[in-house]
């Protein structure tokens, strides 16, 4: 209905532009008029209004002048009439917010695009905002996207298969995207068209079904996850090693413990590059926890001992305050 009513008003104040030039090219071809008398009469004349003429008419004139009076006066009408619908039925605000969360959304950049809001987009978006990440949801709900943007989140509204909206959620600029569509089909469709836009943006595609990860593997996910699967093993986890799975669960979040767990990534220029672990005393200097390292073309090392040595793009998974974990991420760029 909005995009409808704008686009009326966008086609009759093009008709009326077109028809000020008819009539103003008119007026100076067939009555010799200036161009400033001509525009003058144009307008007195398609409004409606008229002063008389302001120079005689000759029989030609008086001609164009009927033509010009019939099709301005409608094409005027329908203008008005339809200004004052957008207006009145309130389309208008609807629109102004459209455009404004549409430059929310170009002002983002490595953010995430959310594809689905149900049970599982849900809580991805609320983990998300409460670690101060930036993202947008799509959702071709209209009632739903409604309900998101009350709880302050930016959503937009459309179909996140379809290249358009994944356009105007930002995915030339996204860092990742996460495809949480209730039905495993949706997801498919949703990485195919994800992928076939971005080669290089990391994708996290949920499956209900343990033989839809493999199709969605071969869409281009970079990662499935199986809610079941995942919640099934929480669940035996509890039962037979409920004290590990308390800790763990009070580590990732944030908001209950002062624990985290993160991963940085060595550059080249890191100080931290050329020493073995044992060497780096990241435990002293830092206060963190080393609990993997990931080194370019081999597996993640669970255990990495004191002469593990620490190479340019080294995966390091550690344990600390969110503080040193700053610290950490800085000495990884810095020499």
């Amino acid at each position: 209905m909005q995009r409808r009513a704008v686009r009326r008003l966008t086609l009759a104040a093009g008709l009326l532009v077109l028809l000020l030039l008819i009539g103003t090219t008119g007026y100076t071809l067939i009555v010799g008029m200036s161009l400033i008398d001509a525009i003058y009469m144009v307008v007195i004349t398609i409004s409606t209004v008229g002063f008389g003429e302001i120079v005689p008419l000759n029989p030609a004139g008086r001609l164009f002048t009927v033509a010009l009076i019939g099709s301005g006066a409608g094409l005027v009408a329908f203008t008005f009439s339809g200004a004052a619908e957008f207006v009145l039925s309130g389309e208008w605000q609807e629109y102004l917010d459209q455009r404004r969360r549409q430059r929310m959304v170009e002002q983002l950049s490595g953010h995430t695009i959310i594809c689905g809001y149900g049970r599982i987009g849900r809580h991805v978006a609320d983990e998300l905002h409460a670690q101060g990440l930036p993202f947008v949801i799509l959702d071709l709900d209209a009632a739903r996207v409604e309900r998101v943007r009350h709880r302050g989140y930016l959503a937009l509204q459309g179909n996140a298969a379809n290249e358009e909206y994944l356009q105007s959620a930002g995915i030339a600029r996204a860092s990742s995207l996460i495809s949480a569509a209730s039905s495993d089909a949706e997801n498919v469709f949703i990485v195919l068209t994800a992928r076939s836009m971005r080669e290089d943006i990391v994708i996290v595609a949920r499956a209900n079904f343990d033989e839809s990860e493999d199709k969605l593997l071969r869409a281009g996910a970079t990662r499935v996850i199986l809610p079941y699967r995942i919640c099934g093993r929480r669940m035996a986890t509890l039962i037979s090693r409920p004290g590990v799975a308390d800790f763990l669960d009070e580590v990732m979040h944030a908001n209950k413990l002062e624990l985290l767990i993160d991963q940085v990534v060595l550059e080249a220029s890191s100080s931290l590059v050329g020493q073995t672990l044992g060497a780096a005393n990241l435990r002293s200097r830092l206060g963190i926890t080393v609990l993997a390292l990931g080194r370019p073309g081999e597996r993640v090392d669970i255990s990495p001992g004191a002469h593990a040595l620490l190479v340019p793009d080294t995966l390091v998974i550690a344990l600390g305050t969110r503080d040193q974990l700053q610290a950490l991420a800085l000495l990884a760029r810095q020499g």
